[in-house]
């Protein structure tokens, strides 16, 4: 693939994403002969898209809580995460000339908000580091002789590489590269594969009335707070988006994890809402109680606490007319509205994706047990974690970390 001989090692990344690009350069510098592979016609495609709106690209909390995000697999990403963590990334990116600011909530994002620049002034290094790029080449498997095989728009080849790291992705965003496809690649293999499934993802209702999605559809409800049913204590605070089939938005993201495997388990879940997390039980059952005259209940409502709009609307298509007029299951409703869900929405639509390669099929340098010299990075591993920064911090890490089993293994071989 690369003009000219040389004595150095070779290794092939398959996958142009963060997790891929991170394992290139650490490969690149310890002095290896470094191959990317991936089958859209340019890298990080995903990555650009979700900085599109404001590149977050980590988060600034303690690292305690920072390594709980990732729920059931967390002490799996821990020393992934201890060896290239949140303070690493940033100081990585500085390294590349790009200024960060931790924001209000404690994500960290560029300076300019930007991930172009950040992919620009990254790939100028990696070319200076002389890693080759080759677009438009989807994998394909293996040969029997252990040589990868890719398809191009010119036809089949195979490339021969002394170690062969994967990081192509999970199963969402299907039409920027993620569309899991490498899942029965794998399997075939007698690698064991966690079913992908949808993470930080919207959910479907039973169904919306036609008059609540005609008026709501695409309204934003904010300031509010919202657990799973009674299995979860604590109130998350956040804002959610109304859709034409349920809701969505960072405070239902939050939830997801939970709200997919609670559907999963009993056929639908239940979030509980407060609509006003900044007012007692007490006082809004007092000013509910309050005597209105001739205003509308809308217009009490409004009034007394400043209830309208569509959190109004979704008190009403909850609890219906007949709850409405009964004050005491109107004050419990707007500090704990009940909204059953049905389903996820589909994978493809997701942020991300859960399951991927299991880690029990892998050793301790993220090698594939039955491949020795292949390992596994990025969002094909078995975890998930909300937005805020997780997400890509993971992926970065765990690319690092790959990459660094394969210099260990190439060592040892």
């Amino acid at each position: 693939m690369r003009s000219g001989t040389t004595s150095s090692p070779s290794l092939a990344v398959i996958g142009g994403g963060p997790a891929g690009l991170m394992a290139a350069e650490t490969a690149a510098a310890a002095g290896l002969r470094v191959d990317v592979f991936d089958a859209m016609p340019s890298v990080a495609r995903k990555f650009l898209l979700a900085g599109k709106g404001g590149m977050n690209i980590t988060h600034a909390e303690p690292f305690a809580s920072f390594v709980t995000r990732y729920g059931e697999r967390c002490e799996h990403m821990r020393p992934l995460l201890e060896a290239f963590g949140p303070d690493a990334l940033r100081e990585w990116i500085h390294c590349l000339g790009i200024a960060t600011f931790v924001g209000s909530s404690g994500r960290v994002f560029p300076a300019d908000m930007k991930a172009a620049p950040l992919l620009r002034a990254w790939l100028h290094r990696l070319r200076t580091q002389d890693v080759a790029f080759h677009m438009r080449h989807r994998w394909q498997g293996w040969h029997d002789d252990g040589a990868l095989r890719f398809t191009t728009p010119t036809g089949e080849i195979s490339h021969h590489a002394d170690a062969t790291l994967l990081a192509l992705g999970g199963g969402s965003w299907a039409r920027l590269g993620s569309d899991g496809a490498w899942v029965a690649l794998l399997q075939a293999q007698g690698i064991e594969v966690a079913p992908l499934k949808p993470a930080n993802c919207g959910f479907d209702v039973a169904a919306w009335s036609d008059h609540f999605r005609e008026r709501f559809a695409g309204e934003p409800v904010k300031g509010i707070a919202a657990r799973i049913g009674s299995h979860d204590a604590a109130m998350r605070r956040g804002e959610c988006m109304i859709t034409a089939s349920g809701i969505e938005g960072g405070l239902v993201y939050a939830l997801s994890a939970g709200l997919r495997n609670m559907i999963e388990r009993e056929g639908s879940a239940t979030v509980e809402i407060d609509l006003l997390p900044d007012r007692d039980a007490t006082q809004v059952a007092a000013e509910v109680a309050r005597p209105r005259g001739s205003r509308s209940l809308a217009s009490h409502l409004q009034s007394r606490l400043g209830l309208k709009g569509v959190k109004s609307g979704l008190l009403r298509e909850v609890l219906g007319a007949e709850g409405l007029a009964d004050t005491q299951k109107l004050a419990a409703a707007i500090k704990c509205l009940p909204l059953t869900l049905c389903a996820p929405r589909p994978l493809d639509e997701a942020i991300s994706s859960a399951g991927g390669v299991r880690f029990e099929a892998l050793d301790e340098h993220l090698m594939l047990r039955n491949h020795p010299g292949t390992f596994v990075a990025g969002e094909m591993l078995d975890w998930e974690a909300p937005t805020g920064g997780y997400l890509l911090t993971a992926c970065f890490a765990s690319g690092r970390a790959a990459c660094c089993g394969v210099l260990d293994w190439l060592a040892r071989a």
